[in-house]
């Protein structure tokens, strides 16, 4: 699991907030089937669950069929050494296997179960494990000390055949050999050629070794050091597992052994290595300096004297992080879907080479976006894939799934490799990442951004996480001693250094009304009234401000009505030339990405609003990198049944066919018609049907119900409303809305200061 980074982005009250707020914890059990009547439970249970009872009892290999092992993972700790804390103690993990947990079902769709073992003696969690093990399709050991984590792995690969993965271990060894891989690709050296040091000696560095030598690099060019030193044939007090690294040599310190080496791997401590040391080493070296949070040697300090470097650490803000998160959950998946009893090395030679061979070709769309724009391109700077590169998903498991039936460990044969990788990827959503582009874009030009009602907890929770994230500068308006309040609340130093503005400032005031009742003052507004309303109103304040160029975007709302703020945002700004201001709500469920609109603004538009509405649509699915294909929705399809409540609909798609567009259209239809590619076959004539990426609504209501309904009932992640059409950067929050909603509206609003020409 990745390490925690010297900086911490959150306090640890909002940490412990987290893993309490609602239910407890990070993970709940759901049900797969049905369970709404007496029949669903008769089947469920007793008597009906009696049929596959009998059927296991007769064939074990039948609880692949009947039951959910073969899509099952147990993670499994005792806490003796919990992430860099040490010997914590079992229960102590379980917040960490939980995460873990999280990500298995996250990034590869596995369900996945957290037990911890109140145990330190390895033969007791041996014994522990191998009773239970039936119950999974696999065993990931997570944050077991060395030397029992070797002891344990060893002896469950014997008694148990299902796979059997110690993550720590074998997840940092497959990452690192297809870095190796690459590096050595691009620096035009031979694997069976190269000079290996490898610095540190527990459980991930020996099964990197364990790796190289399996990918072609000889063992006598392997030289593994500990605290001590050099670890040679011969050195006394070295226990069973380092010896089998122990080389015939008469080098005895790191620094010896460094001369002239092609490459360095460090899997131990902070700044052990010297400039010195990086200059000794061979042309192009290639130096993964993997210690967390700091490594063995900053990158910058190479790079000052070795041009000609290849590096990579475990770290996210350096290029060429070495993260577990790319292999384990991938690994898994394709183990499991062939029902294999063991990863082998046939099968972690095979998911290295896969992720390797992944970083050599172009990029998708969607890692560009996570890059803030930026085409990564295979080369010094890109040895590994991004986390977010959707292709992880489909190239991996089958690679390991391939492997896993060639050296004869499959249970099970997938007959079509193709339809195989699809299937993998239809799993999961690819644009899950599209924040994280965004924010990726943000961070390259960051923002001065309003957080209206600072006061608020979440919305300052909010606007902290928008500052350590670096997407800009934060400003809250509120009152400093509130807010001071508030700070403490959240387990931050009163005094935490955040910029708060109010109507005290006199100098602002004044220019701020004399920028609004420029705007109101044809509207019957007194210059005294508009003071008022600067000093009273926050949305009125904060409008003001990026208007005169004090800040370049807001988030609002939160504590009060979505309509509410609405209304206070025309008062003081202009929709955007020939543009409608409504809500747009992005909703992301696997395999989806859908803009449904008008969620927030209008009750029933008319058929020219509809128009504007999903040319803006148009306009905004562009910029998230959407091809756009609209469908307009009713509870009709194409005219059957005829009603008078869809003509606006019918007339806005026959003006949008005189305008000539150069997007895609359709409708009247319904949802099931827009998004299900079942229908493609009953209406071949439409280019939408099945394929809806865009949803105009008929009317308010139909959108806000719908996307509420998807959001509690659908297990849909809604981000939005999005405030469309309106002349400033300006995005409103719905009421109560939760600290990651409210830092997503912020990014977005960051992000659109750069697409909205605006001027005061």
């Amino acid at each position: 699991m990745p390490k925690k980074t010297e900086i911490d982005h959150y306090s640890d009250k909002e940490a412990l907030d987290f893993h309490i707020k609602g239910k407890s914890g990070k993970i709940e059990i759901s049900s797969s089937k049905p369970l709404t009547t007496k029949r669903d439970l008769s089947l469920a249970y007793s008597p009906g669950v009696a049929a596959p009872v009998k059927e296991i009892a007769k064939n074990p290999d039948l609880a692949y069929d009947y039951t959910s092992k073969g899509n099952l993972v147990a993670v499994i700790s005792n806490g003796s050494a919990i992430l860099g804390l040490g010997n914590l103690g079992a229960l102590a993990s379980k917040p960490v296997m939980e995460g873990k947990s999280v990500l298995f079902k996250r990034f590869a769709d596995i369900d996945s179960i957290d037990i911890e073992i109140n145990n330190n003696k390895a033969e007791a969690i041996i014994e522990t494990i191998k009773n239970i093990g039936g119950t999974f399709g696999g065993i990931n050991l997570e944050d077991i000390a060395a030397p029992d984590c070797f002891v344990i792995e060893q002896k469950l690969k014997e008694l148990l055949d299902i796979p059997i993965f110690h993550d720590d271990q074998h997840g940092t060894a497959i990452i690192t050999t297809a870095a190796l891989i690459n590096a050595l690709d691009i620096s035009k050296k031979k694997i069976d050629k190269v000079k290996v040091v490898i610095n540190g000696a527990g459980a991930s560095a020996q099964a990197c070794a364990n790796l190289f030598k399996s990918s072609g690099i000889k063992s006598e060019n392997i030289i593994m050091c500990d605290s001590k030193g050099v670890i040679f044939k011969g050195r006394a007090n070295v226990d069973q597992f380092k010896s089998s690294h122990a080389i015939e040599t008469k080098l005895r310190t790191l620094k010896e052994a460094i001369n002239g080496a092609d490459v360095f791997l460090g899997l131990s401590a902070k700044d052990v290595v010297s400039k010195e040391m990086v200059k000794s080493m061979a042309k192009d070296p290639i130096i993964f300096a993997c210690a967390n949070p700091d490594p063995e040697i900053k990158p910058e300090l190479i790079q000052e004297v070795r041009s000609d470097a290849i590096i990579a650490t475990g770290r996210s803000d350096y290029h060429n992080q070495v993260n577990n998160l790319i292999g384990f959950p991938y690994i898994f998946r394709g183990a499991l879907d062939v029902r294999a009893k063991e990863i082998n090395e046939e099968m972690k030679v095979a998911a290295a080479k896969a992720i390797a061979l992944l970083a050599r070709e172009n990029v998708p769309d969607e890692v560009v976006s996570a890059y803030g724009g930026d085409r990564p391109r295979y080369g010094k700077e890109y040895i590994i894939p991004s986390t977010f590169d959707p292709r992880l998903i489909s190239v991996i498991p089958a690679a390991v799934a391939e492997a896993a039936m060639k050296s004869g460990v499959a249970r099970k044969d997938i007959k079509d490799i193709e339809m195989y990788k699809d299937q993998l990827t239809n799993r999961l959503d690819p644009t899950m990442s599209l924040m994280q582009g965004i924010n990726a874009k943000v961070r390259k030009n960051p923002k001065r951004v309003i957080f209206a009602e600072g006061e608020d907890e979440n919305m300052l929770k909010a606007a902290i996480e928008f500052g350590r994230n670096k997407l800009g500068t934060p400003i809250l308006i509120g009152t400093e001693k509130r807010i001071k309040e508030q700070l403490k609340n959240i387990g931050l130093d009163e005094n935490y250094k955040i910029e708060i503005i109010n109507s005290t400032d006199k100098e602002k005031r004044e220019k701020y009304t004399k920028h609004l009742y420029k705007r109101l003052q044809r509207e019957g507004q007194l210059e005294r009234d508009v003071d008022r309303l600067v000093r009273n109103d926050r949305i009125a304040w904060g409008a003001s401000m990026i208007a005169c160029k004090d800040a370049d975007a807001m988030v609002t709302g939160n504590i009060r009505h979505y309509a509410a703020s609405i209304e206070k945002l025309k008062k003081v700004t202009e929709s955007r030339p020939g543009e409608e201001i409504f809500g747009m709500t992005m909703i992301t469920l696997k395999g989806k990405t859908i803009l449904v609109a008008d969620t927030n603004v209008q009750d029933f538009p008319s058929p020219e609003r509809l128009v504007k509405v999903s040319k803006s649509c148009v306009r905004v699915a562009r910029l998230f990198g959407f091809d756009p294909k609209v469908a307009f929705l009713s509870h009709s399809t194409f005219g059957k049944p005829i009603s008078k409540n869809t003509k606006h609909v019918r007339d806005a798609i026959e003006l949008l066919k005189k305008d000539k567009v150069d997007f895609d259209f359709d409708g009247e239809m319904q949802p099931d018609v827009a998004l299900n590619p079942v229908y493609k076959e009953i209406y071949p004539f439409s280019k939408i049907v099945g394929n809806a990426n865009i949803l105009i609504m008929p009317a308010l209501h139909s959108a806000a119900i719908s996307t509420k309904l998807m959001k509690v009932f659908g297990g849909g992640k809604l981000i939005g409303p999005l405030l469309i059409g309106l002349g400033l950067p300006i995005e409103v929050a719905p009421l109560r809305a939760s600290t990651s909603e409210i830092l997503n509206l912020a990014s977005i609003a960051a992000y659109s200061a750069d697409v909205i020409d605006y001027s005061i």
